[in-house]
């Protein structure tokens, strides 16, 4: 919003999934019109409603070309001046709408990076960062080679999914040419091998680092643990934990160190991500696992919150609003230095040279604490964690058929023993196992 153009920023967020409540919230509280595009299975979530101008579902189905067209449809009566993707799903979605309509932001080309687990682990490599070794499942001489170079087992990776879905372990090299051929066999053409990439398997201990990024930079990250592998939860079941890592340690400040390598490397501009990192039991090594261009999920964001009093869907929606109205001041700027031209040739304007926005580059924590998460699918449509009362406890889950627990302590040792006492009882209490999904649902 400026002087001379009164109206609100016109602020569109794409959700496959139910995500970033508090986004939206952070953009109304900031003026702003939003308009949420969501699937029609998402339609009847809790949606923060009386913070969205416009809520609209598509097909569950509804590819690319559809989001662009009623985008194009809205723009009739209100032109956009953000397209923000709240879920991984819709990065690429979101990417290929501000192609067509020339707008700010990642385009389709970047957003496929944070996109394809193959092409991710090539842009790490070539920032610098140490990657597991890894081979697309196209070429059976460049398959062959690899599985003679690299002891198995293997990780079978999809290049599209996201987080463990679809991912396995493979023992030996018979499976991995029965795999090769049973999945040239699919019908669907994008579920055939060449989606797909074979990559060393490494043991340790998962660690995942999520940031909100500004002009390029990262503005604030925090680095957290894993209890158990994701991919081991996605397959065994059991209980899910995340925890802070000790502050200003030796992990701390390597995770951060690679963290910013790699997000200069892939060329985030603005936003959020969320790293994934396993440290080699072998050589204490830190190797790149995936990258998203969103705030993490399994309540990550609220972990973060507790932690260090910064809400990562809040300070990312008050970048993009305060970068739009700073691109839209610069504008009207340029366009009153034309009409004041010296008769020289020369611009008049009050614009520092190099200034990128109004907002800093350096977010400001409230606290600088210790906080985890333990979460489970639950037995119990809505169960019950009244039993559990310590005063560290800051959040409680509310989600079907999900029990969960979020602590904060100013002492790492007791969110790691709260975490630990809980998740044993979680088993007793709550826990349920589904049997892991091969693609999203």
């Amino acid at each position: 919003m400026t002087e001379s153009d009164p109206r609100p920023l016109n602020i569109i967020c794409l959700a496959t999934y139910f995500k970033g409540g508090d986004f939206i919230r952070e953009c109304k509280r900031l003026g702003c019109q939003v308009v949420l595009i969501t699937r029609e299975k998402m339609l009847q979530e809790d949606w923060p409603r009386d913070c969205i101008d416009q809520l609209m579902a598509v097909p569950n189905d509804a590819d690319a070309l559809l989001f662009i067209d009623l985008v194009a449809f809205l723009a009739r009566e209100r032109k956009p001046d953000r397209v923000i993707a709240l879920e991984e799903f819709d990065v690429m979605t979101a990417g290929l709408i501000r192609e067509h309509f020339c707008l700010p932001g990642m385009n389709s080309s970047t957003a496929r990076t944070f996109r394809d687990k193959l092409r991710m682990a090539e842009a790490a490599k070539a920032a610098g960062v140490v990657v597991p070794d890894f081979v697309p499942l196209t070429n059976p001489a460049d398959i062959l080679e690899f599985i003679e170079r690299v002891p198995p087992p293997w990780i079978l990776k999809p290049r599209a999914d996201v987080s463990a879905i679809g991912i396995r372990k493979v023992e030996n090299a018979d499976d991995v040419w029965r795999i090769f051929e049973e999945l040239n066999e699919r019908d669907s053409l994008r579920e055939r091998a060449s989606y797909y990439l074979l990559a060393q398997f490494i043991n340790g201990e998962v660690f995942h680092v999520d940031s909100i990024v500004n002009n390029g930079r990262v503005a604030f990250a925090g680095a957290n643990r894993y209890g158990r592998p994701p991919l081991e939860v996605a397959h065994y079941g059991g209980t899910y934990i995340s925890r802070t890592i000790a502050h200003g340690s030796a992990d701390e400040k390597k995770l951060f160190e690679i963290n910013r390598k790699l997000i200069k490397g892939l060329g985030l501009e603005r936003g959020a991500a969320h790293v994934e990192f396993i440290k080699s039991d072998a050589d204490g090594q830190f190797y790149f696992l995936e990258v998203a261009a969103r705030v993490g999920g399994a309540y990550i964001a609220e972990v973060l919150e507790a932690a260090s009093g910064l809400n990562l869907w809040r300070e990312w929606a008050k970048i993009e609003v305060a970068d739009a109205r700073e691109r839209g001041r610069r504008q009207e700027q340029s366009a009153g230095a034309e009409e004041k031209s010296n008769g020289k040739g020369g611009i008049e304007s009050d614009q520092k040279p190099g200034r990128k926005g109004s907002f800093s580059n350096k977010l400001k924590q409230s606290r600088k604490e210790y906080a985890g998460i333990v979460l489970s699918l639950a037995k119990q449509g809505d169960p019950d964690t009244s039993a559990y009362d310590d005063s560290e406890i800051v959040y409680r889950v509310k989600k079907l058929h999900h029990a969960g627990l979020i602590v904060r302590s100013k002492k790492l040792v007791r969110v790691e023993e709260l975490l630990a006492k809980y998740a044993t009882r979680f088993v007793e209490d709550f826990e349920a196992v589904l049997p892991p999904l091969e693609r999203a649902e």
